[in-house]
């Protein structure tokens, strides 16, 4: 990666964050996109503090003129693009019958649509350097989790989408990962949405008994220079899958269970 031209989106916090400091400690110039100006300074000094060139920009990646701006910058500065990493995202929790439709909106705006616009103005000059697109999807993108509905389907939608992007750019050179962590150690529970949109605050789960976010970068950072395809981080995922697969009545049971455990769940399992 020394010397290519890597763009992370939601690059300011979380496995963003970590990302950008994984692929330029290898060399890569970064540049990180956010919404909060505040935290894009402060990621920016932070990178530059050690010694890895960095581009913050501020772009709302649903707004696909924001998307569009963003990529024109970045060639105005570099002129080429090796990477980009999709990993802007918002979360919810709330039960499909309580959440607002507004939610879900904003949801599927930021997870999946601000990968689709940024894609699109980003892939033709990633074709240009047979460069690589990475998704950063979830687990929640092979199995629906109850209470974060909107969550899952941009999940879902997302790798959709990146699979028929990997099958189209088959035979043009271009890479395309789809990395699907299990429960990392971010914000993104803090920062998910209630059932009429406002911040949930804190996290229902034990943020410091999950896969670092670190660790999780250091593990796509690999993936990508490997090319991979797909990346579903830990065992536990990797079971989650093939279990779901096979026995999905089975698995509806063993994941409604699992969830209603989380403190303040919006729901419970019957006596």
């Amino acid at each position: 990666m020394k010397n290519k031209v890597v763009i992370i989106t939601g690059g300011t916090s979380g496995i963003g964050k970590a990302l950008a400091f994984e692929f330029g400690k290898h060399g890569a110039y970064i540049i990180v996109t956010g919404r909060r100006i505040e935290k894009l300074d402060q990621t920016r000094a932070e990178l530059e503090a050690a010694g890895i060139t960095c581009l913050a920009l501020s772009a709302d990646v649903s707004i696909e003129e924001n998307a569009e701006k963003m990529v024109e910058k970045v060639i105005h500065k570099f002129n080429r693009i090796d990477v980009l990493i999709n990993n802007a995202g918002i979360s919810m929790r709330a039960l499909f019958e309580d959440v607002e439709i507004d939610v879900i909106k904003k949801v599927m705006d930021i997870n999946f649509y601000g990968a689709v616009y940024t894609t699109k103005y980003c892939i033709p000059h990633i074709v240009k350097t047979k460069g690589s697109v990475v998704g950063i999807s979830s687990i929640a993108g092979y199995r629906g989790l109850p209470a974060r509905m909107a969550y899952s389907t941009s999940k879902f939608a997302l790798q959709g989408f990146l699979e028929v992007l990997r099958t189209e750019m088959l035979y043009k050179g271009v890479h395309v990962l789809i990395a699907c962590p299990w429960f990392t150690s971010s914000d993104i529970r803090k920062t998910a949405l209630g059932a009429d949109g406002h911040v949930q605050g804190e996290s229902p789960r034990k943020e410091d008994k999950m896969m670092s976010a670190e660790e999780c970068a250091r593990r796509i950072y690999k993936g990508t220079v490997k090319r991979k395809k797909v990346l579903i981080l830990t065992f536990q995922g990797k079971l989650l899958v093939f279990l779901n697969n096979m026995f999905p009545g089975f698995m509806d049971k063993i994941v409604y269970r699992q969830m209603a455990r989380e403190p303040g769940a919006p729901f419970s399992v019957p006596d």
